[in-house]
């Protein structure tokens, strides 16, 4: 499903065609809003991806189509004096991709990211980029941001990129590519400040076999700086498998914390992973499941292994492809792409309760006017409100940034 909202054309289309069947329009609840319509303007539109949130409570994100080159922006939304404002900070142009992937934020303000394009006979796919602040002082709100080009991404070496990218206290990246790589199943590697410039290394590159295949998400890093992530192909049952890389006598080793097997545990995790305070993992699928429309689980580490629950078995076909959000009550938050009462996709809580855990469905998306698709999941202020992003619909079809307050 993400390699659709990879391609700005395809989500176009699908928008196009769904104005044109007659998309329902949405009476707002009182606890959801719609916040910004995109216009495929300065603005960009089709946002594919979970916005971030920097120390001061702001957002930025990704809108794939649309800027002032239409190949998407990076974008800041933040609120002064009640209402809430779109400042473009970035224009991608064909030299550096469109951006498909969402973005991580450096303790001094810059913003890497992972941005794509299409692949010709294995040749480049991809850059890393760093965007920088302007540096004038003091500066102004329209100062261009600065980018560099950390990588070129050529499918038949690395691969090509998906996921957000991880940063270390040292100032490494790590990301995964979905396809191409030593062995054409993806990889996962370090980008490394080198005097002037970046240094890649590949620490491990899946085979397709039971370490799995095609790691689609992000990967997420302990304090003792091993690294998690799913893959969402391949492993001994083909359904994708949970891994673990860790350090090891100067290399990396790769492990399988848990290999699905397409029933009732799910199967096709594309979404992330997401630590609690305990060390336990939680993430989602995409597929199977008891419901048909995925599953929600948790690993728990348990005298050196791992032990697998089943958290919720979501009905449909189409479970989540976004990493969840927890809250600090310990409340699970997420997004399907699809399925509900619309098929345009919702927003859902997990609750602990009784010793299992209830389904709260927040939103059901129709696609009209409160948006269609949340190819993302949710982010938490303060406050505790969710705010999130829809491929299509709004005002104007071309997505929206939503805020729902529990």
């Amino acid at each position: 499903m993400r390699r659709f909202l990879n391609d700005a054309n395809s989500v176009l289309a699908l928008l196009t065609l769904g104005f044109l069947l007659g998309i329902p329009q949405f009476t707002s609840a009182q606890n959801f809003q719609v916040l910004h319509n995109f216009t495929n303007g300065g603005d960009g539109g089709t946002p594919p991806y979970t916005l971030a949130k920097d120390a001061a409570g702001r957002f930025f994100g990704t809108a794939a189509t649309g800027g002032a080159n239409n190949n998407g922006i990076i974008f800041r939304f933040a609120q002064a004096g009640g209402s809430w404002t779109l400042l473009p900070i970035y224009n991608f142009s064909d030299n550096d991709g469109s951006p498909g992937w969402g973005l991580t934020i450096a303790p001094d303000g810059s913003i890497f990211s992972n941005a794509s394009y299409a692949s010709v006979l294995g040749g480049p796919c991809g850059t890393a980029l760093m965007i920088r602040p302007p540096a004038t002082v003091p500066r102004s709100v329209l100062s261009p941001w600065q980018e560099t080009v950390l990588r070129t991404y050529v499918k038949r070496e690395d691969g090509c990129p998906t996921g957000n990218l991880v940063r270390d206290t040292a100032g490494n990246l790590y990301g995964v590519t979905q396809s191409g790589g030593p062995n054409g199943w993806g990889s996962v590697f370090e980008l490394s400040p080198s005097g002037s410039g970046w240094t890649e290394n590949i620490l491990y590159a899946f085979q397709g076999q039971a370490d799995g295949g095609a790691p689609y998400p992000g990967l997420i890093m302990d304090s003792a700086g091993n690294l998690y992530g799913t893959a969402s192909a391949k492993g001994a049952n083909n359904q994708g498998v949970v891994f673990e890389l860790t350090p090891s006598g100067g290399g990396w080793s790769q492990h399988v914390l848990y290999t699905f097997q397409g029933g009732n545990d799910g199967g096709q995790p594309v979404a992330g992973l997401i630590f609690d305070n305990s060390g336990n993992l939680y993430g989602a699928t995409t597929s199977w499941g008891s419901g048909g429309g995925g599953t929600v689980f948790k690993l728990a580490p348990s005298g050196g292994s791992w032990t697998f629950s089943v958290l919720a078995s979501l009905t449909g076909s189409d479970g989540p492809v976004a990493s969840l959000t927890m809250d600090a009550g310990g409340n699970l938050y997420g997004t399907t792409f699809m399925d509900d009462s619309y098929g345009y996709g919702s927003v859902f809580k997990l609750s602990a309760s009784g010793g299992g855990w209830t389904y709260t469905d927040l939103h059901d998306f129709t696609g009209g006017t409160d948006g269609g698709y949340p190819g993302g999941g949710v982010v938490l202020d303060a406050s505790g409100n969710l705010f999130g992003t829809a491929v299509l619909g709004g005002a104007n079809g071309f997505g929206v940034i939503y805020e729902i307050t529990p």
